[in-house]
């Protein structure tokens, strides 16, 4: 069904963020068809927030400030519903605003009506039993996180609900994988190829829901009264991980795999994650936890560990789990499977051969080989920047098959054994890292930054406000295509189109379902056919530019 789904919306003309967006919107809203009771909890009062200055608040040893480069830096210590309190209480804004900012988005593309209605009828069966599939930690967590969302959304679901929901958000989208909006790259290094031979880790989370979304960024460093402290990096109200660090040296990122819709309840992926980093100090135990949990949709967790100077991939599905072990002194994963568990997986084959994943991991191996010095910080930091094919070949700005597909929501570089954990700020993965040192962010119970990494020049050039440019049009484009806002590009208009992203195919593509739209097909045909002269992200987009010509040629 869901490819079905996907082909047509693709012959419709419309572009793959979008249709990755409606899908991904509609699934997440069915989440919070079913209203789920909140755990219980103690009877706690932490009181109010106090303004020490701008865009800074403190509620006893708790603090959330927002840094020079304008990340959210926050600290939190307790007991969960506590810890849940606190956090909602000094981040009360920012939670409320990143809901309006998602919400929006439901409204856009699922009117408010008999619509909605029915999509919680039919779907009421998902939420009802998300709770069996989270520890009551952490339910505790997110209902006191929950308590100072807005009551201006309850029209869609009690609070609880919908916060319980957005953490399912990541793995819906990566349900929809077969768009490489959620095309995650990592790697990690040790021995001879790094810097101070202990491990190094990068990683992009290409994780992307519009830029309104990853504008506001939140480094969490949580001291659990359970557990190891750890910290994470990703938006307000998430408690799961995407990307951290303990005080182990145990990190967890995690990228997806070719997976089916999910059809029930099971524990968010990075519900799972954000388990491992709080209770794991080592691999061994990092597997138990993933062993004891069934999940969603297909992911990969890269877990490196600062104990066994080692990095692993566990790969699980809803119905398996394998590990795949460091070969050497280094580790890459994209979006495909690499265990002998999933070897002969049809799924896992048919990724492997369709999608971009291949791309980027090659790529990675590229790099990596060709470097004849070990890496430090700044040259982990520059593969994950690399926006060309093999052999350096362009592949225009934001390509799919690149490592920089210029959408990340975030990128880190870890040392796990010095327990630096650097964080982009700005741009993507452009702008500079700063590096926080744990050991001592954690004695001193605030932020401490000692590293960065400089910005890339590619910031500062020509291109990337050419790229800012052409991506302002492609958003027109989109609009027009999907809802039908008035639109009309001069030729004037359209040659700066090309001339602001001429190796991309994207360019033409775009350029090809507009004037299909428009009507003039043997246009439309000419700029699919140009697309097709240009590396595209798969050969399934192959496929897809194809048909759409012929269908023009029809």
């Amino acid at each position: 069904m869901k490819k079905a789904v996907i082909y047509l919306f693709r012959l419709l003309f419309i572009p793959f963020e979008l249709v990755f967006a409606f899908i991904f919107i509609v699934f997440i809203y069915v989440l919070f068809s079913a209203t789920v009771s909140p755990p219980e909890v103690p009877d706690i009062h932490i009181g109010k927030r106090q303004k020490v200055s701008e865009n800074h608040y403190v509620l006893g040893n708790n603090y959330l400030k927002k840094n020079e480069f304008g990340i959210w830096e926050m600290y939190i210590e307790g007991e969960p519903y506590e810890r849940g309190l606190i956090y909602g209480e000094l981040a009360k804004e920012l939670n409320q605003s990143q809901e309006e900012i998602f919400v929006g988005q439901i409204n856009q593309f699922v009117p408010k009506g008999a619509f909605q209605n029915f999509l919680k009828i039919m779907m009421g069966f998902f939420t009802n039993e998300i709770p069996d599939h989270i520890s009551l930690e952490n339910q505790q967590e997110i209902y006191g996180i929950s308590r100072t969302f807005s009551d201006e959304f309850d029209y869609i679901a009690p609070k609880y609900t919908r916060i319980l929901g957005y953490h399912a958000a990541h793995d819906m989208g990566h349900a929809l994988n077969d768009y490489s909006v959620v095309g995650c790259t990592s790697f990690a290094l040790k021995g001879a190829k790094s810097a101070t031979d202990h491990l190094i880790l990068g990683r992009n989370f290409d994780f992307y829901v519009g830029d309104d979304f990853a504008r506001e960024k939140i480094i969490l460093f949580i001291n659990p009264s359970t557990g190891y402290k750890f910290t994470s990096y990703s938006w307000a109200g998430f408690t799961g991980v995407a990307s951290g660090m303990n005080e182990q040296g145990l990190t967890v990122t995690i990228n997806a795999s070719k997976s089916d819709l999910p059809t029930g309840s099971k524990t968010p992926i990075s519900i799972l994650a954000r388990e491992i980093l709080q209770y794991a100090k080592n691999i061994d135990e990092a597997i138990a936890i993933a062993k004891k949990r069934e999940t969603f949709v297909s992911e990969t967790l890269m877990v490196g560990s600062a104990n066994d100077n080692k990095t692993v991939l566990i790969e699980k599905s809803p119905t398996k789990l394998g590990v795949y072990e460091m070969k050497g002194d280094d580790l890459i994963c994209s979006n495909h499977y690499q265990s002998t568990t999933f070897e002969k997986d049809p799924a896992n084959l048919q990724n492997i051969q369709n999608s971009d994943s291949k791309f980027r991991y090659d790529r990675v191996r590229e790099l990596i080989d060709r470097q004849a010095t070990p890496f430090t910080p700044t040259d982990v930091a520059a593969i994950l920047r690399n926006q060309k094919a093999a052999n350096g070949d362009t592949l225009g700005m934001g390509n799919p098959r690149a490592v920089n597909q210029l959408l990340a929501h975030h990128s880190v570089v870890m040392q796990p054994t010095e327990r630096m954990f650097y964080i982009t700020t700005n741009d993507f993965q452009l702008g500079k890292f700063i590096g926080y040192d744990l050991n001592k962010t954690f004695a001193a119970k605030k932020a401490i930054v000692t590293d960065s990494i400089a910005a890339d020049p590619f910031l500062y050039s020509q291109a990337y406000q050419d790229f800012l440019l052409f991506k302002q049009t492609k958003q027109k484009i989109s609009q027009y295509l999907m809802f039908d806002k008035p639109l009309t590009l001069s030729q004037q208009d359209i040659e700066a189109f090309i001339r602001q992203n001429s190796e991309s195919y994207v360019t033409y593509e775009m350029l090809g379902k507009y004037f299909s739209k428009k009507g003039q097909c043997e246009k439309a045909a000419t700029y699919f056919k140009e697309a097709l002269t240009k590396k595209t992200a798969s050969k399934q987009v192959d496929r897809e530019l194809q048909l759409l010509m012929e269908n023009c040629g029809k």
